[in-house]
């Protein structure tokens, strides 16, 4: 059956590359055309021409950081220059690409990221540093029309290192949404992701509500385990959804769950329940 049209669906392309039967693009690509999204995301710009060869665009790119891009973000003065660098590059990729959107992260809150011992930047300290940071590549991402997006993640789950993230700063929906809004940029925009929220936050439909002048993106999967969006988690996506297009918003919806059985099926099912 021919889905609605009211929602734009993405395959992130990471989730079905890491374990399992690790997809390779030319798949991921004729998966998603099987299924009717028209995006795969978060993959190395290497591989943007085969998305581009089959029909398909990227939704969001990321930021060009080495290793775990989430860990050294724009909190850290120590980390600015590289990754406004990163970004800017990435900027100037997806502009000539023709893809809408690159990810930031405030990143870790110690000032070492990657040392808990180093002590904590405080949280006004960080939110002060990223707007800094967004300022910086505001004027750039207006000019070429790309749009950064803020990501949330949550601190809570830490059975896995894509499942959560302890020690990320900007774990609190209200705290990303108000460094958005501080900026003031339509070029700066927050990526709601809602496993991530609902492991923080919850009362989602408000929450979506409430973020609605600064939701740039969307990710999706179920909670708790980052699995498929079925009857083993307790998220509404339909709900969700339908709040998503009540309020207007007009992006894509990046699919991001961790496989843990077949996963177009996994995938079918989360376009199905997505595609309200």
């Amino acid at each position: 059956m021919p889905l609605k049209g009211n929602i734009r669906h993405s395959i992130v392309f990471w989730c079905f590359n890491i374990a399992g039967e690790k997809w390779d693009m030319d798949r991921t690509c004729e998966v998603a055309k099987q299924l009717g999204a028209g995006s795969i995301e978060l993959s190395d710009p290497d591989t943007w021409p085969t998305i581009r060869r089959h029909g398909l665009t990227s939704a969001i790119a990321m930021n060009g950081m080495p290793g775990a891009p989430f860990v050294k973000g724009l909190n850290n003065p120590r980390y600015h220059d590289q990754v406004i660098e990163c970004t800017t590059r990435t900027i100037d990729a997806c502009a000539d690409f023709g893809i809408p959107s690159v990810i930031a992260f405030t990143g870790y809150k110690w000032r070492d990221a990657e040392d808990p011992s180093s002590g904590e930047i405080a949280a006004d300290e960080g939110a002060d540093n990223c707007v800094a940071g967004l300022e910086a590549l505001a004027g750039h991402a207006e000019r070429r029309s790309v749009t950064i997006c803020l990501e949330h993640l949550n601190t809570r789950d830490g059975s896995h290192p894509m499942k959560g993230h302890p020690g990320y700063q900007g774990d609190d929906v209200d705290y990303v949404a108000n460094i958005v809004r501080r900026v003031g940029s339509p070029r700066v925009k927050m990526l709601f992701d809602l496993y991530h929220v609902q492991v923080m936050n919850g009362d989602l439909i408000r929450r979506i509500e409430q973020c609605r002048d600064v939701i740039g993106h969307v990710h999706t999967a179920g909670n708790p385990g980052r699995g498929e969006l079925d009857e083993h988690q307790e998220i509404n996506f339909p709900a969700c959804l339908r709040k998503l297009v009540e309020i207007g918003y007009s992006g894509w919806v990046g699919h991001e769950f961790i496989p843990t059985r077949d996963p177009v099926a996994g995938l079918r099912q989360a376009i199905d329940l997505c595609d309200v």
